[in-house]
């Protein structure tokens, strides 16, 4: 692998990790610090568990390609 073709998968796990980041759900926000929070937090179930799983995989992946781009 060259150096360009590793920069170029950097980028687009790049944009997936933070698309992915982006669209995991948020609690109340700052509300939660008041107390505020109502929200009841339960297990992940579907697409909400295929994001996350997808999230912990493409910031690993993206972890093993800064460390490939460092040794290369």
């Amino acid at each position: 692998m060259t150096q360009f073709t590793l920069t170029i998968i950097q980028i687009i796990v790049g944009v997936l990790l933070i698309i992915l980041i982006l669209l995991q759900q948020r609690g109340e926000g700052l509300g939660i610090l008041g107390g505020f929070s109502s929200q009841f937090y339960g297990t992940r179930r579907g697409l909400e568990k295929t994001i996350f799983i997808s999230t912990i995989i493409l910031g690993a992946l993206f972890i093993l390609l800064c460390l490939v781009s460092f040794l290369v």
